[in-house]
Formats: C-alpha cells, structure tokens, sequence
C-alpha cells in the first residue's frame, strides 16, 4: 500500500493462488466501494393487506399471517420504509445486506398463481395459469 493505492499480488501462479488472489481484490474492493457510497436492496410487498413498517429497531410485516412478523433489523444495517409496500435495506457490508433483504424475502416469497408476496423491486415473477374451468 502506497498512498491512496492498494496492491495485491500472488505468491505464484497456481490455480489455487489466482483464485484467491481474484477474491481477495474483489473483497477489498467491496469493502471501499461501501465505505464510500452504500450498498442497497429495494424490496416490494405485494398483496392486499401487506404492509411494513418500523417500530423502533425493528421491522414489523403484516403479510397476511394471523400475526405479525417481527423482524430484529441487524447491526449495521438500516431499514428504510417509504411507503408500506417499498422497504430499502441499506449498508456497508455488501454482504449482509444481501443477506438481510434475503432473509426478510424469505417470510413470504412471491407465489406464481396471484403473485403475492415480498419481491426484489424489479424482479419478475414467472406466473403459471389457475385451475381451467372446463
């Protein structure tokens, strides 16, 4: 490291030491791209009734269970909710941030007869046709 530069090299040219020499780069790369501007994951909720909002530190869904889902937002991490059907999870770490908007996708993942339920903004959901009167 020199100033305002980063340098990563390899030992040798092994299969194994490229790999890790490619991983190591894009981690630090992350890292700094972060720091200087942060990462974000827009999630949509559809559905009648579904609906998110903040209490506090916590993130409290209603979608459509007989209760609602409260879910501890992580540290680090910052929830933002525009509307009751937008939630934007914002942070540093690239990966928890992932990880984070994954795991609160996972409480109701888009069914594909109505397409109910919580979405990547801009994912497209593969819808399949109902039961056919016939």
């Amino acid at each position: 490291m020199d100033g305002s530069q980063i340098v990563v090299s390899r030992p040798t040219n092994t299969n194994q030491d490229r790999s890790l020499h490619g991983l190591t780069r894009t981690l630090i790369s992350n890292v700094i791209t972060g720091v200087t501007q942060e990462y974000a994951k827009a999630l949509e909720i559809e559905g009648i009734g579904f609906k998110a909002q903040l209490q506090g530190k916590n993130l409290q869904l209603n979608l459509g269970f007989s209760h609602p889902i409260n879910f501890a937002v992580p540290e680090g991490i910052t929830v933002e909710v525009p509307k009751p059907t937008h939630l934007v999870v914002r942070g540093i770490d690239k990966v928890l941030v992932g990880q984070t908007a994954a795991n609160i996708r996972k409480f109701f993942e888009p069914e594909p007869y109505k397409g109910k339920g919580v979405r990547y903004a801009g994912e497209q959901i593969r819808r399949k046709a109902g039961k056919a009167a016939s």
